[in-house]
């Protein structure tokens, strides 16, 4: 039986990638079959004029996947915005069902699965005819998160706002992971105080700015992950 977690963030940029290549490469490190899957991916980067993934490169580079790239993710589009205008520019929809197939066939594949989202938690996949947000696909999947937060001036705002929104959506908030953090900075101390205060929910792990590796203790990153139903 397999083990998944859904990596989502305070907002755009705030270091998803970057921390999930992180904790892909911890677990890899740890002698244990860890992978990595993205349902969709807005904004690609070319590479000799051909369209890369390059947040999927980047994880896959970070943490010693050998696989190509473009196979990590459903959907990949060109247009750097939200999946669902995305898709609409380029003329094409997003199937949840594509999602959840590609999903099943990675769970199979890995015994640790890290999942990347898009952007912030309030992020939508489709909205035509039919409406599907993140927090659609985070349910499908039947997923826990947890979220990156950036841990400067701000942080308390937007993190308190995701992990209310998520709890609004029944979804379950395993921890957060404050991003760029200085422990000798008494700002990011005290936001990392308060979001735990005000959320109930634990800061996990930190990311020192320019980190190789997460400083996280092997038990617990392991038991952020949900067994698959």
């Amino acid at each position: 039986m397999s083990k998944s977690i859904f990596i989502s963030g305070t907002g755009t940029d705030v270091g998803k990638t970057y921390v999930s290549g992180l904790i892909v490469k911890k677990l890899r490190g740890l002698g244990i079959n860890a992978g990595y899957y993205k349902p969709a991916l807005s904004g690609a980067e070319y590479l000799n004029d051909k369209p890369m993934p390059g947040d999927c490169f980047r994880v896959a580079e970070r943490a010693g996947l050998e696989v190509d790239p473009d196979k990590l993710t459903s959907y990949m589009f060109r247009t750097p915005v939200s999946p669902h205008l995305a898709a609409l520019i380029e003329g094409r929809t997003i199937e949840p069902d594509v999602i959840s197939g590609d999903f099943a066939k990675f769970r199979k594949k890995y015994e640790y699965l890290t999942v990347e989202g898009c952007g912030g938690i309030v992020c939508p996949f489709r909205y035509d005819e039919k409406t599907v947000m993140q927090t659609d696909i985070i349910k499908l999947l039947d997923l826990d998160l947890l979220i990156v937060a950036p841990s400067g001036l701000g942080t308390i705002n937007s993190t308190v706002i995701t992990v209310f929104y998520a709890k609004e959506a029944d979804l379950h908030v395993r921890g957060i992971i404050l991003n760029k953090y200085d422990d000798n900075d008494f700002i990011h101390r005290d936001n990392k105080k308060m979001i735990e205060e005000i959320t109930k929910v634990p800061v996990t792990a930190f990311i020192h700015a320019n980190a190789s590796d997460i400083d996280i203790d092997q038990e617990l990153l392991c038991d952020l992950y949900k067994e698959d139903q």
